[in-house]
């Protein structure tokens, strides 16, 4: 058998529109190849596949980059205005603690969706779709009611 060194594209190819306008609709929670359908089917659990153009999101694993992301952004907002107000106040540390610590957990809270539909978006655009090693994901068998004897 011959070699090939070219890829065969994929039967069901999904349109890619521009970067910027697939990481603004995935911020959105939409779905970044059309813009339609939704993109969570929760607050961070991904929908199977998009409800309008049926592009398959669920495969998509962001894994550790969107807290890592939130992290940082929130982290880069916050910690210079905690240092000029422990510059300019200095204010007990019993009072930094029930400022920041509430402050720095409700931003991350508000912070990590977004950016995970930015994420998925962003692996989507790469083309990382859960799909590059050829595994097949089997869906779980339903459960069924316990009997009774």
């Amino acid at each position: 058998m011959p070699w090939a060194s070219e890829q065969v594209a994929p039967s069901e190819a999904v349109a890619q529109p521009p970067i910027g306008t697939a990481l603004l609709r995935g911020a959105r929670g939409r779905c970044p190849a059309c813009g339609e359908g939704k993109l969570f089917n929760g607050y961070l659990r991904l929908v199977d596949e998009c409800s309008h153009c049926h592009a398959p999101l669920g495969r998509i694993r962001a894994d550790d980059a969107p807290p890592y992301f939130t992290i940082l952004i929130v982290g880069h907002v916050l910690v210079p205005i905690v240092f000029v107000v422990e510059k300019a106040w200095y204010p007990p540390m019993w009072l930094h603690m029930a400022i920041w610590l509430p402050l720095f957990a409700i931003l991350s809270a508000l912070f990590l969706r977004p950016i995970k539909g930015a994420v998925v978006a962003w692996m989507m655009r790469l083309g990382l779709t859960g799909t590059e090693q050829g595994a097949q994901i089997v869906a779980p068998a339903p459960r069924q009611a316990p009997r009774d004897a």
